[in-house]
């Protein structure tokens, strides 16, 4: 049996890590990039054209191929938009944007000229729909959709399908780093999702599993959400919460 090969950005911590795990569990060897030491992991900035540069000529070295590509790896932030600052802007645009891109670019020469691949970006509910306070995050969640949608169409005759994970709120040290802020608590969530509750790394890691799957191979272009009903629901909270 071939070998199949995954690489993880983002994969030290959190939604990657549990990623990372659950495509290790399905067969796939997986090499994580994270500017933070990982298992079976390459250490390096997404942003960085060098950094992607190493860890693609270390892929197609070691490995000889690239079967699943997920990029996964971004930064949050809260700010209203008359007070995000020029550095935070680019920052956000750098890594939840920028990294996808080179990513995308270097692995992904590798995969068409394979004919065979699959590419699952790790979007957000925040590129489905307007969240107050997160302009900067919002806008390239938005534009990470925008890629997928266009890249699935340049490269889906080609062997190479390409789609978004769009999750809801989910528990990981992201979370827990904004809710020390203030920002909010859990109520503010588990009451604004049918579901009532907040993701868990499973439920997205398994999403993730699924589209980098052969029972996934006329699925493309999708940007999938994930957030237990979040994005559908357009009833008032009062209505809502009285079914509970």
């Amino acid at each position: 049996m071939t070998q199949r090969v995954a690489v993880v950005t983002g994969a030290a911590q959190g939604m990657g890590l549990r990623i990372a795990d659950v495509l290790r569990e399905d067969g796939f060897t997986v090499v994580g990039f994270d500017l933070q030491e990982s298992k079976d992991g390459i250490v390096g900035n997404v942003a960085s054209p060098a950094d992607v540069e190493r860890l693609t000529a270390h892929v197609a070295d070691t490995y000889g191929r690239v079967d699943v590509l997920v990029n996964n790896a971004g930064i949050a932030g809260i700010v209203p938009f008359e007070e995000t600052t020029l550095e935070q802007w680019h920052r956000m645009l750098e890594v939840n944007l920028t990294g996808p891109f080179l990513l995308t670019q270097a692995l992904g020469k590798i995969m068409l000229a394979q004919g065979s691949g699959s590419v699952i970006n790790i979007a957000s509910v925040a590129g489905l729909r307007g969240v107050a306070d997160r302009a900067a995050y919002n806008t390239t969640k938005h534009g990470l959709i925008g890629m997928t949608r266009t890249l699935s169409v340049e490269w889906g005759g080609r062997g190479v399908r390409v789609n978004a994970v769009c999750p809801g709120w989910v528990k990981t040290e992201m979370d827990v780093e904004s809710q020390a802020g203030g920002y909010y608590v859990d109520s503010d969530i588990t009451d604004h999702v049918p579901a009532g509750r907040f993701a868990v790394p499973d439920d997205i890691a398994n999403a993730v599993a699924f589209l980098a799957s052969s029972k996934s191979t006329f699925i493309n272009g999708v940007a999938l959400p994930v957030d237990g009903g979040w994005t559908a629901d357009g009833s008032w909270q009062k209505l809502r919460l009285s079914k509970r």
